[in-house]
């Protein structure tokens, strides 16, 4: 079976190394799955979930809040600005910081304040979703 090497490394360091046979990524037009052999892609990523299918079936889940993603037909590389693994995920936490961007952006008035608190309230969204769907994996 084919497969293509994946490495998600963030500013603290190397996340993941391994070969898989699928990987799905959450870029800022949409979901791509890449698979071996995928045409080469520079593409930025947005807050949310990276999954990645390696050789054996098994899926392994990190939530990033952005960064940039490249494809090469035979290497995936994630540079995320920060990357947690699935694992590491509070949903108590992603539910609290959720709830704290929502009221920071019912206050805001000005135009820099306010796309600010809406990035904010998107990555808590997206961190939420993420450790919400790896619950119900566990």
């Amino acid at each position: 079976m084919p497969t293509i090497h994946v490495d998600i490394v963030s500013a603290e360091g190397e996340i993941y190394s391994g070969d898989a046979s699928m990987v799905f990524a959450p870029a800022r037009m949409g979901e791509v799955g890449i698979s071996p052999r995928h045409a080469p892609l520079l593409t930025a990523l947005k807050p949310g979930e990276v999954r990645v299918q390696d050789t054996d079936g098994e899926e392994h889940f990190f939530y990033i809040t952005g960064g940039m993603l490249e494809i090469q037909p035979h290497l995936v590389t994630v540079l995320a600005d920060t990357a947690l693994r699935g694992d590491q995920l509070d949903e108590a936490a992603a539910l609290q910081a959720q709830q704290e961007a929502e009221e920071a952006l019912q206050g805001m008035s000005g135009e820099t304040d306010l796309a600010r608190a809406q990035l904010e309230l998107a990555e808590a969204r997206a961190r939420y979703q993420a450790a919400q769907k790896l619950k119900g994996k566990r």
